[in-house]
């Protein structure tokens, strides 16, 4: 059976899945700041971020340049969210104690962002930028994952994901640099769960349109076999990389 024929039976029950940043990250960028009046979270997404720092900042303010994301994020009293780009935000000079960026800074234009974050950060004001990608199961589940991202989808990445290949370690970023602890995120994913989420990726898409078909179906049946029954949850551990900064005079 192909991928397309397995996977049509799932879709009237699939619905998108990400996993969930830890708690932990969000105390320690709190305890990072000295003060807790306002946070920017940009690019938002649906607000998962932003829910997160609402525990710990008096406002939060969370923008992203899609209305379509924003119609979709989770309401809270704490948070105001705004159509802003992430190189046009409507925060008042030296406003903001925390600016955070969770999977998107890649995307941006960084000249025009990093001048915004300079603007509207404290003195002593935190930046934090992460993001996360290929996740870890098995041995021979992972073997065919990384088969998936580094050889089926190699010619198929945009450009700008090499930031996300290299872990954001090549990323611009032009802040007094802070080493942070490592972070990473633990699910209990089933299979369809993990099919979603690579189905998801950019580099999946863009296969799509120009081959004609999923490349999941590349590895289907031997990622059928490893995985075993399909309604089993596995152990999935993703690493989050982060560049964490703070603002320099």
């Amino acid at each position: 059976m192909k991928f397309e024929d397995h996977f049509s039976e799932l879709a009237s029950t699939y619905s998108k899945y990400r996993p969930t940043y830890p708690k932990k990250l969000f105390k320690y960028l709190a305890n990072r700041c000295e003060h807790h009046q306002q946070a920017w979270d940009c690019g938002t997404g649906n607000g998962q971020a932003a829910i997160s720092l609402a525990e710990y900042f008096d406002n939060v303010l969370a923008t992203d340049a899609s209305k379509e994301q924003l119609e979709q994020a989770a309401k809270h009293p704490k948070i105001i969210y705004k159509n802003d780009s992430a190189e046009k935000v409507s925060l008042a000079d030296k406003s903001t104690d925390l600016v955070t960026v969770a999977a998107a800074v890649h995307w941006f234009n960084f000249d025009k962002f990093y001048t915004e974050v300079k603007r509207v950060l404290k003195p002593d004001g935190i930046i934090a930028v992460w993001g996360y990608h290929l996740f870890t199961i098995s041995p021979e589940i992972d073997n065919l994952l990384v088969k998936y991202y580094k050889e089926i989808l190699h010619d198929y990445w945009p450009e700008r994901f090499h930031y996300v290949d290299t872990r954001y370690a090549d990323l611009p970023f032009p802040f007094e640099e802070i080493n942070p602890p490592e972070f990473e995120m633990i699910t209990e994913w089933n299979l369809d769960q993990v099919v979603g989420f690579l189905s998801s990726w950019s580099g999946t898409k863009i296969y799509q349109q120009k081959v004609g078909h999923h490349p999941l179906n590349e590895i289907w049946d031997d990622l059928l076999i490893a995985w075993g029954d399909e309604g089993l949850k596995r152990t999935t551990h993703w690493p989050l990389y982060m560049r964490i900064g703070k603002q320099s005079e």
